[in-house]
This record gives C-alpha cells, sequence and structure tokens, in this order.
C-alpha cells in the first residue's frame, strides 16, 4: 500500500444523510422566504463556504450575522433527523477493507460528533476523530485537515482522504494528500468527475482506488 493512513469524511460519505441535509436546507431558506431545492439541485450548486451557496440560492448578499443565523436554523432541524440516519449501505464493509490506520475529519460539531459515530458503531475504529473545532464554520477543510494530520503526527503525503465534495479534493491537495471522491454523496457526479480527481460510485470501490494511490 502506498499510503497508509486514511482519512474519512463524515456526511454524506460515511453517513448517508443526503435526504436530511436537503430537507434541513429548506427549512433554513424557508425562514427567511426562500425558495426550495431538491436533491438534484443541491448536489449540483452545494460549495463552502456555504454562505455563497445560501447567497446563490436566495439571489442576494448574505452577511456574517444573518449567517451565523442560517446556520443554527439549519443544525437545528438537522439534529432533529439525525437519530435516524443510517450509515451508507457499505460503509462498514469500506471500513475494515483498508488494511492501514484510520482517521475520520467532519465538519459536524466535534462534541455530538463523537456520539453519534459510536452510536452507529464505529466505537474504538478511528485513531483521531475530529469535528468542527467552532460553532460557527461554513469554511473550507484545508485548514481543519492540516490540523488533524498534525495531531496525529502524520505527514501528507502517506494519506489518502475519501470524501463526496469538491473541497475535499481541495483540502487533500493543500496537505500533499491523494483524494478519492464518493458520488453518494452531496455533490453531482459530474462536478465530482470533472475535477480529476478518482471518482468511486461506491465506499467500498474508493477504498480499492484508495489502495493503488
Amino acid at each position: 500500500m502506498a499510503r497508509n493512513h486514511l482519512v474519512w469524511d463524515w456526511n454524506g460519505t460515511l453517513l448517508d444523510d443526503l435526504s436530511l441535509v436537503v430537507a434541513s436546507t429548506n427549512e433554513t431558506f424557508a425562514r427567511v422566504g426562500g425558495r426550495s431545492v431538491d436533491s438534484d439541485e443541491h448536489r449540483s450548486r452545494f460549495r463552502r463556504p456555504v454562505a455563497e451557496f445560501y447567497a446563490e440560492i436566495l439571489e442576494r448578499a448574505i452577511s456574517d450575522d444573518e449567517f451565523e443565523e442560517l446556520d443554527r436554523i439549519f443544525h437545528d432541524a438537522y439534529r432533529l433527523g439525525l437519530t435516524t440516519i443510517p450509515l451508507a449501505a457499505d460503509a462498514e464493509a469500506a471500513i475494515k477493507a483498508w488494511q492501514g490506520t484510520q482517521s475520520l475529519l467532519s465538519m459536524w460539531f466535534h462534541s455530538e460528533l463523537i456520539p453519534a459515530v459510536e452510536s452507529r458503531g464505529l466505537a474504538g475504529v478511528f485513531a483521531r476523530i475530529d469535528g468542527r473545532p467552532t460553532e460557527v464554520d461554513g469554511g473550507l477543510k484545508a485548514a481543519h485537515l492540516a490540523r488533524h494530520l498534525a495531531e496525529l503526527k502524520i505527514q501528507g503525503p502517506d494519506c489518502v482522504l475519501i470524501g463526496d465534495s469538491i473541497d475535499d479534493a481541495d483540502a487533500a491537495v493543500s496537505v500533499g494528500a491523494a483524494a478519492v471522491l464518493y458520488t453518494g454523496g452531496f455533490t453531482d457526479p459530474n462536478r465530482l468527475r470533472a475535477s480529476g480527481v478518482p471518482v468511486a460510485d461506491s465506499l467500498m470501490e474508493a477504498v480499492s482506488i484508495a489502495k493503488a494511490l
């Protein structure tokens, strides 16, 4: 195995929560008089910073204060449905298929991420689990990944990241890591394939590709 450490993304990758994210996003937009989006439009338009995505759909500028409020509305709605959301169908098999060390890096709140992971039977699987470090953070993943690897004392070129967004790929590039993008999450598969990063239609396929990078 060329790279011996795997960093997993959580939302939209190991956790199959697209439907909940779309529903929570629409509740957020409705609270400020915005229109709704379906899963296809969300996957084609969602990006980070999240405020830019919100501004595009609402067709107006979003101040920092308003984004903080929209972010709170979204997460309150998301929490209500989170307990019923399953792992992706092949998540556990894919985790077991990787033969090196593994960790998990999410943009979900750190204090809530740990019990969410453990309640789905994944306690003790990951060398480290990190969620978002601040209350409001709709920004990019690159700095979080750099801190995550520093805490693990792992160099970027020694790892591969499996995620479902262009931001995941950009974060990997920023630390010299490899990336595999999964089409079952928050991003339209055509956008992923256009990035030039290896793309997989299942998590098992993603791990198989990651082993060869």
